[in-house]
C-alpha cells in the first residue's frame, strides 16, 4: 500500500497507471486520512469543505490511467478556498459575508485540473480573504473556517489561542493538507509570500509563478499586479508536473498572453544541474547596515542557510556573496498607505501599519469584479457590503477587526488615483530595474538564494518566480521553545526562469534530501 502520509504524486501517479489502485480506492484512502488527523486527532482544520462528489468523480475515472493526456487521472487535489468552482462546492475565502456564495464556473485553473483528470477532493481553509482583512491577523485564521494548525506543532496556543508555531498564510489550508498527506497535491495562491510562507512552515515545493504563467480568472483576487496561483508538493517533480498543467494562455487573463514557457518543465530536471550556477547570496557582513536577508538571522536559521550554501558549492555552484541594492528592497517614495491598527487582539494595537497602497487601491477594484463576475447565491456585490455585513456581524466576523479592509473602501475603485499609479511605479522601478534586475544582472546570476521565505516582497513587486524546496528544521519562535518545524530556501530568479529555478531546485533537493513528515500522522 502507498504511503499516503509522505507518497509524492508522481509515485501515486505510477500507482493509478499500473492498477496498483484505483481512483475511488485513493480518494476513500485520503478522505480517511482527513477523518482521522483534520476532523479527529490533532484536528488540523486544513479543510474547510469536502467536495460532496468527489468519490463520484472517482469513479468515473476508475477505468482511466494517467497518460500523457490526462496526466493527473484520479490524482486527488485540494483547492484553496478562494478558487472558484462552477459546482456545489461554495467558495468563501473564509469568510463568512460569502458563506454559501458559489461561482458562476470554474476558474481556469479548475479547469485545466479536470480536462487533466484530477479529483477536485475539496477545498482547504485559509487566512481570510488572503490575509488582507485585518492588520496582525493569525496565518490560517478565517471568520467561517476557524484556525489552521502546524501538524509540526498542533498543540502549542498562546494564551489567545493562537498558535505559537504559524502554519504559514495565507494559503495554510492547502500546505498542511500536502504536508499531513491529506491529499495528493493541493494549489494555493500568492500575493506576497502566501505560497512561500506556508510551504516553508510545512516542509513543502511550491512554485510561485511569473505573473501570467498561471491563469488567475476566477480566482478571488487581492492585487491583480501580484495576483498569482501556485502549486504546493512534497517534491520538485511534482511541482514541475503540475506546473505542466497549470501554465496555459488564457483570454480571459489577458496577461497570460505574454506567457512563455517550455514544452515540459519535468525535463532537464537533472542532480547534477547546479555545477557551474551562480547562485546569488545577498549577504555581505561587511556591510551589515544593508544585511538585510541573512544579517538578522536567529542562530538556528544562520546554521540552516550556512549548511545549504555548503551543499550548494560542494554541487559545483559559484557562490556570490553580496548585498542586495538598497534602493532594491527599502521600496520607493509612496508605496504604503499608513493605517491605524485597531485589532483588538494586536501586540501592536493602536500603532500605525503601512500596508502596500497597490495592494489596497487594487483590492476594492479586483474584488468587486469578481463578486460582480463569479460569485452566485450571495447578496454581497461589493467589498462595501463585506465590510456592512462584517460590522452588523463583528462578534462573530471581526474578531481581529477589519481594518485592511476600511483603508481600501475609501479608495475609488477604480484605479484613477495618481497615488496609486505612482505607487505601482515605484514598486516596479525599487523591485524589478533597482532591485533584481540590477542585482542579477552584475553579478550574472542563474538565481538568487534567500533564507525560508524572506524574499517574497521583492520577487513578487517584480511579478518575478520563487520555488521554494525543504532546506532542514528549526525550533523555537519568540524565545518560545517548540518542537522542530521546517526551514525552507528560495531560488528565485527573472521573469519565465521557472524552468531554470525548478532544475537548480531539483539538484539541491536530491542531494539534500531535508524533508520529513510531521510526526504522529
Amino acid at each position: 500500500m502507498l504511503p499516503l502520509e509522505n507518497a509524492p504524486m508522481s509515485d501515486i501517479i505510477e500507482a493509478l497507471a499500473s492498477g496498483q489502485v484505483t481512483a475511488t480506492a485513493l480518494t476513500k484512502l485520503y478522505l480517511a486520512r482527513i477523518e482521522a488527523y483534520d476532523r479527529g486527532g490533532s484536528k488540523l482544520n486544513a479543510i474547510r469543505e469536502l467536495n460532496p462528489d468527489a468519490l463520484a468523480i472517482a469513479g468515473k475515472l476508475d477505468d482511466t490511467r494517467p497518460s500523457a493526456k490526462r496526466p493527473l487521472a484520479g490524482v486527488p487535489v485540494l483547492l484553496k478556498d478562494n478558487i472558484a468552482t462552477g459546482d456545489r462546492q461554495p467558495t468563501t475565502a473564509g469568510s463568512l459575508a460569502l458563506e454559501g456564495a458559489r461561482a458562476r464556473g470554474d476558474a481556469t485553473v479548475v479547469k485545466l485540473l479536470r480536462d487533466a483528470g484530477a479529483v477536485i477532493l475539496g477545498k482547504a481553509n485559509l487566512t481570510e480573504f488572503a490575509n488582507m482583512l485585518a492588520i496582525d491577523m493569525p496565518s490560517g485564521y478565517s471568520s467561517l473556517g476557524g484556525q489552521v494548525k502546524n501538524p509540526y506543532a498542533p498543540a502549542l496556543f498562546d494564551d489567545q489561542g493562537i498558535p505559537i508555531v504559524q502554519p504559514g498564510g495565507s494559503s495554510s489550508g492547502s500546505a498542511v493538507a500536502v504536508a499531513a498527506g491529506l491529499c495528493a497535491a493541493s494549489i494555493g495562491t500568492e500575493t506576497s509570500g502566501s505560497l512561500l510562507y506556508p510551504a516553508s512552515q510545512n516542509g513543502l515545493v511550491t512554485v510561485k509563478p511569473t505573473v501570467g504563467l498561471i491563469s488567475r480568472a476566477g480566482i478571488l483576487p487581492i492585487a491583480h499586479s501580484q495576483d498569482t496561483a501556485g502549486p504546493m508538493t512534497r517534491t520538485v517533480r511534482d511541482a514541475a508536473m503540475l506546473l505542466n498543467v497549470l501554465a496555459a494562455k488564457d483570454p480571459l487573463d489577458p496577461e497570460t498572453g505574454r506567457q512563455r514557457r517550455p514544452a515540459d518543465y519535468t525535463a532537464g530536471l537533472a542532480r547534477d544541474a547546479m555545477k557551474g550556477a551562480r547562485i546569488g547570496v545577498p549577504s555581505d557582513p561587511t556591510d551589515p547596515l544593508n544585511d538585510r536577508y541573512y544579517g538578522k538571522l536567529p542562530a538556528g536559521w544562520a546554521k540552516v542557510m550556512t549548511e545549504a550554501i555548503e551543499l550548494l558549492r560542494d554541487l559545483g555552484a559559484v557562490i556570490v556573496r553580496a548585498n542586495m541594492p538598497t534602493l532594491g528592497w527599502i521600496g520607493g517614495p509612496g508605496t504604503t498607505m499608513t493605517v491605524l491598527n485597531r485589532n483588538p487582539l494586536s501586540r501592536h494595537k493602536g500603532n500605525l501599519a503601512t500596508p502596500p497602497i497597490v495592494f489596497l487601491y487594487e483590492l476594492k477594484r479586483d474584488l468587486n469584479l469578481y463578486l460582480e463576475d463569479w460569485a452566485t447565491n450571495t447578496a454581497i456585490k461589493t467589498l462595501a457590503d463585506i465590510v456592512a455585513f462584517n460590522e452588523a456581524n463583528a462578534d462573530k466576523a471581526l474578531r481581529f477587526g477589519q481594518d485592511l479592509f476600511l483603508a481600501a473602501d475609501i479608495t475609488r475603485g477604480d484605479l484613477s488615483e495618481r497615488e496609486y499609479k505612482s505607487a505601482r511605479a515605484m514598486d516596479l522601478l525599487a523591485a524589478r530595474t533597482r532591485g533584481m534586475d540590477a542585482y542579477m544582472k552584475q553579478h550574472k546570476l542563474d538565481a538568487v538564494l534567500f533564507p525560508g521565505s524572506g524574499g517574497c516582497v521583492i520577487s513578487a513587486k517584480a511579478g518575478y518566480p520563487s520555488v521554494m524546496v525543504p532546506a532542514g528544521f528549526v525550533s523555537g519562535v519568540d524565545g518560545k521553545d517548540t518542537p522542530d518545524y521546517p526551514l525552507g530556501v528560495t531560488f528565485a530568479g527573472r521573469a519565465w526562469s521557472e524552468h531554470k529555478l525548478l532544475r537548480l531546485a531539483y539538484a539541491y533537493e536530491q542531494a539534500s534530501n531535508k524533508r520529513k513528515p510531521p510526526p504522529g500522522l
